[in-house]
């Protein structure tokens, strides 16, 4: 149990040292992630190949998990995009909003009943971002950006949520990943001339930060928070991802000194947007633990 719960954390801290990589990595955001796919869509295909977890799936469903892949991919463009035009703090912190959002959009796409606790909880979150654009209008397009990211991460895991109804994870990964890809092939002509980029083919920097977003942030955090499940229960894995945000923050405080950049109006959006994240996990723990 022990050994699933370290397993868990680093799933959870490779994650938030995406936005590290983000920084690091000196190709556009569209780039950054067709590159970031092009990469992980390979090992995964090589990796399952001979594993034999490649599952067949129909025509229909594999449009759809293409479709659900496109939004991932999107999701990706704009959070790496939100650091390029604010820095990493301010890009995960707007990737909080994500709880807002699914507390909205998750009732009215899989008819559910609204949980007005969960929107209240949700407008703390804006209420911390507000307070961080309202006082520091400095990083106003990064947290735009920031904010479409998180609308866009909210919704593909709840499709996600119909696919594993009849399809394994890794299933969904692969299918979700490859058409992620393929969709943003289609559009990379369209954004690099609608944004321009320096440099196309990256350098050697670039391919590093690449390789380690790739296999360690994606493929090795996927393959831990698979271990880990199979010994801690899927509350404790979602409860345990509430932290990468804040991992994350706190990698960049280390790495690029951002807390040095950030004035007084950040910390006390950050401490509004801990204290719902918080609240939430209390009122998910005492639900489970009175099922």
């Amino acid at each position: 149990m022990r050994k699933a719960f370290l397993q868990l954390h680093a799933a959870v801290i490779l994650a938030g040292f995406t936005g590290i990589l983000g920084k690091i990595i000196t190709l556009n955001e569209g780039l950054l992630v067709w590159y970031r796919l092009l990469i992980t869509v390979i090992t995964l295909w090589v990796w399952f190949y001979f594993a034999g977890k490649i599952k067949r799936v129909s025509p229909g469903e594999v449009l759809k998990i293409f479709g659900a892949g496109l939004v991932a991919a999107l999701h990706w463009v704009t959070f790496y995009g939100s650091i390029k035009y604010a820095n990493v703090s301010v890009a995960l912190v707007c990737f909080s909003a994500i709880g807002f959002f699914t507390a909205i959009l998750e009732p009215l796409i899989l008819r559910k009943k609204f949980s007005w606790q969960e929107i209240l909880l949700g407008l703390m979150v804006m209420a911390g971002i507000y307070i961080i654009f309202h006082f520091d209008p400095e990083y106003k397009v990064g947290i735009i950006i920031g904010i479409i990211s998180a609308l866009l991460g909210c919704l593909f895991p709840i499709f996600n949520r119909k696919f594993l109804e009849t399809h394994a994870s890794e299933t969904v990964t692969l299918y979700e990943l490859t058409g992620g890809l393929l969709t943003l092939s289609l559009l990379m002509p369209f954004y690099l001339r609608a944004f321009p980029a320096d440099h196309v083919v990256p350098n050697t920097q670039d391919l590093v930060g690449l390789l380690v977003l790739a296999w360690f942030c994606t493929v090795l955090a996927f393959q831990l928070s698979m271990n880990a499940l199979k010994k801690i229960s899927a509350f404790t894995v979602n409860l345990t991802y509430n932290l990468e945000p804040l991992y994350g923050i706190l990698l960049a405080f280390l790495v690029y000194q951002e807390n040095q950049s950030l004035d007084w109006s950040f910390y006390v959006g950050l401490s509004v947007i801990v204290l719902s994240v918080f609240l939430q996990s209390l009122r998910i723990y005492r639900q489970a633990k009175a099922r």
